[in-house]
């Protein structure tokens, strides 16, 4: 069996807080397995714990309690802390570098052939899509490209494990679709990336599994496929007609004009539903069946999480 990429247990971690709260507990005993080769979601509102995590994996701060092992090494060990690439949440970069210097210099702490790094900074800085920028400053880049230039130095020394928090955080729809699809793209080259977020629908879109963290605690975990679940919750239908049916008027959802969508909860009532429009001579649109999403999951592991905290 192949060796989990990061294996954390019962990790805890407090602050100094002031007078009048005295110690904060930032992780209260988090546990956490991370397979090899694949993408996985660390997800949970802020101030849930994700960032102090991180830095405990990558080494930046150290635990009160617990223990970090990455592809089966303690994070204290340096062979170890080598094999990830790190890209914090808000990177600071020395912003008159252009991109072609920063990754070179990030490149030139870790001893590689100059010529072999000088190769790997044009091929990284392709790679993340800035073929053509980069002999750009920083100052001139866009949030999104700034990202990507941070991947690429993440990147340089050829990790097998990539950390990112947040990567996502402040992008327009463009920055987050081009970041995703990076990373999908790195997942098929064989890297393990673990990252941390609050967008929902990017995690939803991309992991092959999710530990939720709240208050400090795990209090969901597993493959995605597994806690989404196969049962059909509900279905919509969406049809056009000059009047709704009597007996389908309480399950209206939305109608405007004569477009109507109304929501029913088997498969029964969906059969029901489609023989009255259609004896009501309605233009049916579409029948859509929903399944449970990761932000139900995520609202009621938040919800779950206060009680316990409160308890």
């Amino acid at each position: 069996m192949k060796e989990a990429a990061i294996s954390i247990r019962n990790l805890k971690k407090s602050f100094k807080g002031h007078l009048s709260i005295g110690r904060i507990e930032a992780l209260r005993g988090v546990d956490l397995n991370v397979p090899s080769s694949g993408i996985y979601g660390f997800i949970g509102p802020n101030g849930a714990g994700k960032t102090t995590t991180l830095k405990i994996i990558t080494g930046l701060i150290f635990p009160d309690e617990g223990e970090v092992k990455i592809f089966g090494k303690p994070n204290s060990e340096f062979t170890a802390r080598s094999n990830i690439g790190f890209l914090p949440e808000s990177p600071y970069f020395y912003d008159y570098l252009t991109g072609e210097e920063l990754v070179f210099f990030f490149g030139s702490l870790f001893k590689i052939p100059k010529k072999e790094l000088k190769e790997r900074t044009v091929s990284l800085l392709e790679l993340v899509g800035l073929k053509g920028k980069e002999k750009l400053p920083l100052r001139k880049y866009s949030k999104g490209m700034l990202q990507r230039v941070g991947l690429a130095q993440a990147l340089i020394s050829d990790p097998e494990l990539l950390i990112l928090d947040e990567p996502m955080s402040g992008l327009d729809p463009i920055g987050r679709r081009e970041i995703r699809d990076l990373i999908l793209k790195l997942k098929k080259e064989g890297k393990t990336i673990f990252f941390s977020s609050h967008i929902l629908a990017d995690a939803e879109m991309i992991c092959d599994e999710v530990g939720i963290i709240v208050k400090g605690k795990i209090v969901e975990r597993g493959k995605l496929e597994t806690l989404l679940g196969k049962e059909v919750r509900f279905w919509d239908i969406s049809f056009r007609g000059a009047q709704v049916p009597l007996e389908l008027s309480q399950k209206t959802v939305v109608s405007h004009e004569d477009l109507t969508m109304i929501r029913v909860d088997s498969e029964e009532e969906v059969e029901t539903a489609l023989l009255l429009l259609q004896s009501n001579k309605s233009k049916i649109l579409s029948v859509i069946p929903h399944k449970a999403s990761l932000e139900e999951i995520f609202l009621s592991s938040v919800e779950e999480g206060k009680n316990d905290k409160q308890n």
